[in-house]
């Protein structure tokens, strides 16, 4: 479908659209599907509402994990010398 109107935006605004393009879509497309989109916010929009307790437990549980697959690899290796 042929433009109706042109409409100037900065680089910054060029590059987000044609990061949410699909392909096949124009920036028409992309644009209307971003007007039409649920207000529940962006997918990144939730990072950085942990608690800090939250976060703590968190990070706290992937070092525990951590050291346990060293340990684990540690002792398959001392098993099979």
């Amino acid at each position: 479908m042929p433009a109706d109107e042109q409409i100037r935006v900065s680089r910054r605004v060029k590059r987000e659209i044609e990061r949410r393009r699909r392909a096949g879509e124009s920036y028409n497309d992309v644009l209307e599907r971003m007007l039409d989109e649920d207000d529940t916010g962006d997918f990144y929009d939730g990072f950085g509402r942990w608690s800090d307790e939250e976060a703590e437990r968190v990070r706290k549980g992937r070092r525990k994990a951590k050291a346990k697959r060293k340990r684990r690899m540690r002792e398959r290796i001392e098993d099979t010398a």
